[in-house]
């Protein structure tokens, strides 16, 4: 369980904070700081960047907000989210602001196929600092600082990589001309007569020390100079070599160097001696001790120059190699990139194959779904056939049964007589005036009985009618209502 990215503040660390506990995990709690607005979601310019592995877009780029009201109460709204916030399992208007309480439960999201909770579930508490900080989740702002320094210190290995060594061969001849400057105030001191009391220790203990490392199984490494990468190629194995041969003769002239010097020494020390012993002395062999001297320091100084000579080549070789070395580097980076471009190239082919794959699939989904449509599209003709023949059958049924002989129209308010004919009430009445009998059998009318299982049935057909029908019909039923007042 990682820290959160952010300090406990003087002020809040041993009080208590709100916070969205995560239900049934130790980490991802969401602090409610007060005064501050929280929102959450999967974008960049939230407070808290929730982005789910299992549905990315579960989460919208701003999914909800959270703030205090005036009175210090928190609250929630759902931000037009497209999957929802819920409040203590009930969804949650957009743009609405609830208040939250303890103990209340907030999902952000729903849950997936197979799955009985959401992926964000949280519940709302008031708990200690101490026991808060060690659960919360880092705030988006800070994990994008995080990424930066993360950046940054890359690059700054990759430049420590790619510079020089911390001691180079600049460091080398600094050194070395450090060593012939000692060497040249002895001389000078000679010259008056006097021999320098300095010791054999003033030589620079790193350069007094050259054994190569047991270790090392490339080009070997020598204390005081920059160590030399290990190069799989046989263009750098004669360059190897001959490093090793200068460096080995540079070892051998610095231990040349040391004895010159412990000698020099002991001549020094033993011409003070003889002095000390015979202030007036046998003056024919301190002159003779003091020559030796000088010769010494003639050799030595021939020696730092030869070394110098030496110095400069390796320092020239040491460049020269440290430059093959990059070039080889810029080799590799670019057989690197090629492999990367090779690899993403199969990665577009990749994609692109499983692309067509899925054209196929939609395109064999399409034309299964086309194929239904036809079908469904014959089945609706066919039902319509049925409907356009239905309608004729009950047509020719009301015009051939259901129509009253004296006016040809639908019965209105139908009629039986006696007889068992049915007329329209006010035709019926109409032809009574003239004569009493039936209109088709020339029966005697003895009694009328209205019909109305006759006249819903004719309302019901005459609905299924078209408009024009319907409105002579409703313009004859008034027509005649009309006539019965008068």
């Amino acid at each position: 369980m990682g820290e959160p990215g952010f300090f406990v503040t003087g002020d809040r660390a041993g009080g208590r904070s709100w916070c969205l506990r995560r239900v049934g995990m130790s980490a991802g709690w969401l602090l409610l700081e007060d005064g501050c607005e929280v929102t959450v979601g999967r974008g960049f310019g939230v407070t808290y960047q929730l982005v789910s592995k299992i549905c990315p877009l579960m989460i919208s780029r701003n999914h909800c907000v959270l703030k205090q009201n005036p009175e210090g109460q928190w609250t929630i709204m759902d931000n037009k989210s497209l999957n929802g916030v819920w409040l203590n399992r009930a969804r949650l208007e957009p743009l609405r602001v609830y208040s939250i309480h303890q103990g209340d439960y907030i999902q952000l999201g729903v849950p997936l196929e197979n799955k009985e909770n959401a992926e964000y579930e949280y519940e709302v508490t008031e708990e200690d600092w101490e026991t808060i900080y060690p659960c919360l989740s880092p705030k988006n702002d800070q994990v994008i600082e995080k990424n930066k320094e993360l950046r940054t210190k890359r690059k700054f290995s990759l430049d420590e990589l790619a510079g020089p060594g911390a001691e180079g061969p600049s460091n080398l001849k600094s050194k070395i001309n450090k060593v012939s400057c000692e060497s040249g105030q002895s001389v000078k001191s000679q010259g008056k007569g006097e021999v320098s009391s300095t010791p054999s220790e003033n030589l620079d203990p790193k350069l007094t020390v050259l054994e190569p490392s047991k270790k090392t199984t490339g080009a070997p490494i020598y204390l005081g100079f920059p160590k030399v990468t290990e190069v799989h190629h046989e263009q750098t194995a004669s360059n190897s070599s001959a490093s090793q041969r200068g460096l080995q003769m540079f070892k051998v002239t610095m231990s040349r160097i040391l004895r010159l010097k412990i000698q020099m020494q002991e001549k020094h020390e033993a011409v003070m001696n003889v002095k000390k012993q015979t202030q007036k002395g046998n003056s024919k062999k301190i002159v003779q001790m003091e020559q030796e001297l000088q010769d010494l320091q003639s050799q030595l100084c021939a020696e730092q120059a030869q070394q110098q000579a030496r110095v400069e080549q390796l320092e020239k070789t040491f460049q020269e190699e440290e430059q093959h070395l990059q070039d080889l580097e810029i080799a590799q980076g670019e057989e690197d990139l090629k492999q990367q471009l090779a690899q993403a190239l199969q990665e577009h082919w990749a994609l692109m194959e499983e692309l067509n794959r899925s054209k196929k699939d939609f395109e064999a989904i399409i034309q299964a779904k086309n194929k239904e449509l036809e079908q469904t599209k014959e089945e609706k003709e066919k039902v319509q056939a049925q409907k356009e023949e239905v309608l004729s059958h009950m047509n020719d049924v009301l015009e051939n049964e259901l129509q009253c002989i004296i006016c040809s129209e639908y019965f209105i308010e139908a009629v039986t007589l006696n007889c068992a004919h049915s007329f329209c009430s006010y035709c019926i009445n109409e032809w009574m005036k003239r004569k009493i009998e039936c209109p088709i059998c020339r029966k005697d009318i003895k009694s009328k009985t209205y019909s109305l299982v006759l006249d819903n049935c004719i309302n019901k057909m005459v609905n299924n009618l078209s408009s024009e029908v319907k409105e002579r019909r409703i313009v004859l039923i008034r027509e005649r209502k009309a006539k019965r007042l008068f």
